[in-house]
């Protein structure tokens, strides 16, 4: 609505068609929010960076944690797919090789925990 009200639309306007919209069910964010937590997994991109994402876009912190906690995705796994997917299967060789994994994954959304658990097992 956001988007459409700086654009120059009527913000009355925009509201009524929103929520005639809603009532039948062809605009539901959670339908949303979980159709982009998929698409996010896919391409490897942790819980900070989804939940980022999803409020740059408006989108309430209520639904997206009751999206998330509903999905209950594997985090340490996606992030074990995406460190596997750059790097192979092999263990950091050195602490240079660590600290390279551990800034990627980092930057893909993911927290400490997750990551300790990827790059920490023999």
């Amino acid at each position: 609505m956001r988007k459409l009200t700086a654009r120059g639309f009527d913000a009355e306007l925009t509201r009524e068609v929103i929520d005639a919209l809603r009532s039948r069910g062809w605009q539901d964010d959670a339908r949303f929010v979980e159709s982009f937590v998929r698409s996010r997994l896919q391409r490897g991109h942790g819980p900070l960076r989804v939940r980022f994402e999803l409020r740059g876009k408006g989108v309430d912190d209520a639904v997206i944690e009751a999206v998330l906690a509903e999905m209950a995705p594997d985090w340490s796994e996606a992030a074990a797919r995406a460190c596997r997917r750059k790097f192979g299967d092999g263990p950091a060789s050195d602490r240079n090789e660590y600290a390279r994994r551990w800034r990627f994954l980092a930057r893909r959304g993911f927290d400490s925990e997750q990551i300790r658990s990827v790059l920490d097992k023999p």
